[in-house]
């Protein structure tokens, strides 16, 4: 089968992975599950994992076949499977869990002691096949497998933040959402459909923005033109934003935080790739705290493909052939994709 692999890492994405000939994986485990690929999301980890960015957080062989937002078709399942078969539509969870430490017995599947994660340690989606397994596999009944795979990570990474922002949002509240791309469009819906509160979408570009008041702002401030911290402060009449959600994770971003939050309030980082330098006295004055973001839970990739079979998440995507894959990863890197980028092996 014809796959997308890591060879070595650079920052040149336009040559980042290469067309190889492999061999088709094979269940190897009774819990294995092959899938053929019919979408891959593709992601802004990709960019970094091309970089080298996650070699200091996980082990990685290359050569390595990457793409962690997978969905398509199960062709083949271990003899111990039960809950899924051959010819169903799934989509599959990020990441493959053991089951048995007690991050998985409390459904936190992304601190699995045995976690495995295809596209990061092992071989992902980037392929006309996948391996993975029963536990990260959920049936799709009405959704197209290539429109939904970047739920997968991009949706539930999202879900995951607004989720927990809105714990803390009330009526008449705001929330900031910061870089609306192909995480932040999903993550303003979320907040949208979950919360009652307010929401400010900032980006530097009108067409984002534009996107943001489709899916459900109620404010947006192109930080290009405007000060986002003299906006915030007019739009929220001084009490500022009870919860950030930051989709770029840049250090102009990171450092908005204290400047723009409602005591009390929190910065969500979703995006990464920039560095927090703030003072200690910041944080304690506006008792705010900064919360990481890390992909979600597989009950809460459940939630979001329910939500989108009741049509009420919609996912900008744009479709790519597996040859166009280093295109992909060039375009991103220069902002050229609204929404989301899915292969089609």
């Amino acid at each position: 089968m014809q796959a997308a692999r890591l060879h070595e890492y650079t920052e040149e994405m336009s040559e980042g992975l290469s067309i190889d000939e492999v061999d088709r994986p094979e269940p190897t485990r009774s819990d294995h599950v092959v899938v053929e690929v019919e979408g891959a999301g593709w992601c802004q980890t990709d960019n970094h994992i091309i970089e080298g960015m996650w070699t200091p957080y996980v082990d990685q062989d290359l050569p390595m076949t990457l793409g962690h937002e997978n969905a398509g078709t199960i062709v083949e399942v271990g003899d111990e499977v039960t809950t899924v078969e051959e010819g169903e539509q799934v989509i599959c969870h990020p990441v493959m869990t053991c089951g048995k430490c007690r991050a998985c017995r409390t459904g936190d599947d992304m601190y699995c002691e045995n976690l495995e994660f295809p596209g990061l340690n092992t071989d992902g989606g980037f392929a006309e096949y996948l391996l993975t397994s029963e536990r990260s596999v959920i049936p799709l009944d009405t959704v197209d497998p290539v429109e939904i795979a970047p739920h997968a990570d991009a949706g539930i990474t999202a879900y995951h933040a607004a989720k927990k922002a809105v714990d803390e949002l009330y009526p008449g509240s705001y929330s900031v959402a910061i870089g609306i791309g192909g995480l932040g469009h999903i993550g303003v819906q979320a907040l949208d459909a979950m919360s009652a509160a307010e929401i400010v979408a900032v980006d530097i570009k009108d067409e984002a923005l534009d996107l943001a008041e489709e899916c459900g702002a109620d404010y947006t401030v192109n930080s290009t033109d405007e000060d986002v911290v003299e906006a915030v402060e007019s739009i929220t009449e001084g009490d500022g934003a009870t919860q950030i959600l930051d989709f770029v994770g840049a250090d102009e971003t990171t450092s908005l935080g204290p400047d723009i939050v409602a005591p009390g309030g929190d910065h969500h980082i979703v995006g990464y790739g920039g560095d927090i330098h703030q003072p200690a006295q910041d944080l304690v004055d506006a008792e705010m705290a900064y919360r990481g973001t890390l992909v979600g839970k597989y009950s809460e990739l459940e939630e979001l493909v329910a939500l989108v079979e009741q049509g009420t998440m919609d996912l900008h995507t744009s479709e790519y052939s597996l040859d166009e894959i280093n295109e992909v990863a060039e375009k991103l890197e220069h902002r050229e994709i609204e929404g989301r980028a899915v292969i089609k092996p």
